[in-house]
């Protein structure tokens, strides 16, 4: 592991997906998932959020499509938080979701506008 990327990658990880959130993920890990906590932070986060290619709003809408088409309903509800931490509105949400449900198919979008409309209210309350 390297450490330089995996501390790049943890400040980033907990910036886009709330502090609370990675660290209960950290400490809920143990010695069989403990190694892939650390390939997550250090790759994903480290190594390609990371990058200065793309800003933290494009590679969210990113994200967003690829997770609602591979049908990763909590992953998608933690990163439909943090795209709108990372300055994706909610109508630029919708428009993802209707791109992804005329391209992966309308399940694919009733189910992302679902649970989009969840976060939304969750977050309304807090």
């Amino acid at each position: 592991m390297d450490k330089t990327t995996h501390d790049k990658g943890l400040e980033i990880r907990k910036a886009v997906l709330g502090e609370a959130y990675v660290e209960n993920a950290l400490k809920n890990a143990d010695d069989f998932n403990q190694p892939f906590q650390e390939l997550v932070t250090e790759y994903c986060w480290g190594a390609i959020w990371g990058r200065d290619g793309l800003p933290k709003k494009t590679r969210s809408m990113l994200n967003l499509a690829m997770i609602a088409i591979l049908n990763r309903p909590h992953e998608l509800r933690a990163h439909i938080k943090g795209a709108l931490t990372n300055g994706v509105t909610k109508d630029e949400i919708r428009e993802i979701f209707m791109q992804v449900a005329c391209y992966a198919g309308i399940p694919a979008g009733v189910d992302s506008f679902r649970i989009a409309r969840e976060v939304f209210a969750e977050l309304d309350k807090a």
